[in-house]
């Protein structure tokens, strides 16, 4: 018998689930997520799924760990201070893919270097600015990303610039050819940033998880979910986080088809900060050619073709006070719910409420609280940063005791962004408390937040709403048309025909929305979506199923939805693959790029025989490394020619191997 361990770090919620061989989830169970110490959340999952089956620690016989956190960290712009370096590229290169928004103000230098498409040095690098700039830069960096022109042909002086930032900072180094072997060095460089910036989450993640299934009698190894939905080991998303963007949602398409057998299906799994949506087809998710895409990035990072959007249970509610109308919009940004605050801070949360609803008029911060996350690094903030966090002390406080100035609100946003800070303030999952759809925080406090907030005025002068409970179902609403207006969006996406528009003017036509309404006149309008959805996630049951009954479908709620994505961990397989590339840099000359350095052939046939050895035993062993037996490999070839003077002349092909088999697991 195996018995396997799935785990799952969300924003909100750490879920774990207990199946035995396979083929039944014999235990399932929910803590919350601690973000200053995530042992904390994770120990008490697993402390409670081993618990509720009776099954004790040195059983498991496999453990794998999905998480949200790398893909939330960049829908919300979150992650430690990092630094590129940018070898032969110009400064206007930094515009580029959105470089510099993923840079977000950090340092970046454009250094001489770089080789040119052949694989050949174009100018020799330039050592000393790169030794100049890291005196000054490394202190506060938390990870270096290195990028160079045409890397993918010849690595050579991204490896020479790491060796040197290691040499002299200590601090981990991403370099753009160990992630993507494709062309296109601006956007290389925005997934290195992006890794760099994820290293320190991810590794306090990982390594805190690992320390937690030692202390709790698992010896079996740790496994972590990729963005494809494949398994890779611990101390290989520890090397390459970026590979673990969209993980949680890969897992939970995996989980999803495994509790309903399902051929083809929309996926929308919705947690506490994202609702991410995926198409099954053929039993199958399809994996992204363009590279996985979270929030405004688009990376050269393999995953399952997902839209992630900023729509969850605890997203933000804000105010449209425009129009006489008036209303409310969600998100992209996650904030703590107030139920959830004032379940861990009754007497501060209570207190200030019933305070500002004494008052004659709405405050601005008013129903808004925050706290400091204790224990993480500080380094690189500025004074104004420093001061504020020193302010906010290590108590829930209210916003409005903490915000003297407007200039402040720009300093809390950064402390936000470092993940240093969390803010509370009303949500969806607020709304269900007061709805009486859930109960497992405070719903009074739900209360009193959501009564604050339906006095604010909108553009008519009236209050958005006469009480909570029709601010909450407002709220609820909003959600059910955010989340309908997601799925039609990816829907069009997949959709095989060109209808000349973008999908988001295609979800919001006029024609699509009168669709869903059955309009019926002179003429008469139907739209639905013609497929069955899956919802997952614990909200899932509470506001999916008006979401089917607005897009006339078949809505499945699986049982065990709320840990899909901990289910998905422990029943996919370790797939790893390697690309690389040859070019004809002359006539009779076919040139394959390694690691190592360019090799010359005299045949098309030589040089793609060597590549595929070469890669081949990369992708081997890296299964191998992350546990896998019985390995498979699977070579896909795509060889590009031209005619030329009526005979066809070999341009380019682009070779990726990929090794895949099941974890190796002990059984008794």
């Amino acid at each position: 018998m195996a018995l396997l361990l799935g785990v799952d770090t969300g924003g909100t919620y750490t879920d774990a689930v207990l199946i035995r061989d396979e083929a039944e989830v014999i235990a399932t169970a929910k803590s919350l997520t601690t973000r200053a110490d995530l042992a904390i959340g994770v120990g008490g999952a697993i402390r409670a799924v081993l618990a509720q089956s009776g099954c004790a620690a040195s059983e498991v016989s496999m453990a794998a760990l999905s998480t949200t956190l790398a893909t939330n960290a960049l829908v919300e712009g979150q992650g430690g201070r990092v630094a590129l370096i940018y070898i032969g590229f110009g400064e206007s290169d930094l515009e580029r893919h959105g470089l510099k928004d993923a840079l977000k103000g950090d340092p970046a230098l454009v250094l001489a270097g770089g080789h040119n498409h052949a694989g050949f040095e174009a100018q020799p690098l330039d050592v000393d600015a790169l030794r100049a700039f890291l005196e000054t830069h490394m202190v506060g960096v938390s990870g270096f990303a290195v990028a160079s022109v045409f890397a993918t042909r010849n690595p050579a002086h991204e490896v020479e610039a790491a060796r040197i930032i290691t040499e002299m900072t200590q601090a981990p180094v991403t370099c753009s050819h160990q992630l993507s072997a494709k062309l296109n060095g601006p956007k290389r460089a925005v997934t290195a940033v992006l890794n760099a910036r994820l290293i320190g989450m991810i590794d306090r993640l990982i390594g805190r998880a690992q320390d937690t299934l030692v202390d709790l009698g698992v010896t079996a190894p740790m496994m972590v979910v990729r963005g494809d939905g494949a398994l890779m080991s611990a101390e290989q998303a520890r090397a390459r986080p970026i590979e673990t963007i969209l993980s949680g949602p890969a897992a939970s398409i995996v989980g999803a088809r495994w509790m309903t057998g399902v051929e083809n299906a929309l996926v929308s799994d919705i947690g506490g900060t994202t609702t991410d949506v995926a198409l099954i087809r053929d039993g199958k998710p399809a994996i992204d050619p363009a590279g996985a895409q979270v929030g405004p990035f688009r990376t050269m990072v393999e995953a399952v073709a997902m839209r992630t959007t900023g729509l969850g249970g605890d997203s933000q509610v804000h105010l449209q006070s425009s129009g006489l109308q008036g209303g409310v919009t969600l998100g992209p940004r996650r904030v703590v719910p107030v139920s959830l605050m004032a379940s861990e801070a009754p007497e501060v949360v209570h207190a200030a409420l019933d305070k500002q609803l004494n008052a004659p008029v709405v405050g601005e911060y008013d129903g808004r609280f925050v706290r400091a996350v204790i224990g993480l690094p500080t380094a690189g903030l500025g004074e104004r940063e420093f001061a504020l966090l020193g302010r906010i002390g290590t108590e829930v406080q209210p916003l409005g005791a903490i915000l003297r100035t407007r200039m402040e609100q720009g300093a809390l946003s950064r402390l936000v962004d470092r993940g240093l800070v969390q803010v509370a303030g009303i949500t969806p999952s607020d709304a269900s408390h007061v709805l009486g759809r859930v109960a497992v925080w405070d719903g009074a406090a739900a209360e009193k937040a959501l009564t604050l907030f339906a006095r604010r005025r909108i553009g008519s002068g009236d209050c958005l709403a006469p009480d909570a409970q029709s601010l909450a179902q407002r709220i609820v609403d909003q959600l059910t048309q955010q989340t309908v207006l997601t799925l039609l969006e990816s829907a069009f996406v997949e959709e095989d025909s060109d209808f000349g528009l973008a999908t988001a003017e295609l979800a919001r036509h006029v024609l699509t929305q009168k669709g869903l309404a059955s309009h019926r006149g002179i003429l008469a309008f139907e739209t639905s979506m013609n497929i069955d959805v899956v919802g997952l996630g614990a909200s899932a049951p509470s506001y999916y199923p008006a979401v089917g009954e607005r897009l006339k479908c078949r809505m499945r709620l699986p049982e065990h939805a709320g840990v899909a994505n901990a289910i998905g961990a422990v029943v996919g397989r370790v797939t790893m693959r390697r690309s690389g590339s040859v070019t004809s840099p002359s006539e009779g000359k076919f040139r394959v790029h390694l690691d190592s350095g360019p090799q010359d052939f005299a045949s098309s046939l030589e040089a793609l025989q060597r590549l595929e050895q070469v890669l081949e035993q990369q992708a081997r062993t890296d299964a191998e490394a992350a546990g896998a037996e019985d390995i498979h490999i699977h070579v896909t070839r795509d060889i590009r020619t031209a005619e030329v003077e009526a005979r066809e002349v070999f341009v380019e092909a682009m070779l990726t191997v990929e090794a895949s088999g099941r974890p190796r697991v002990a059984r008794d």
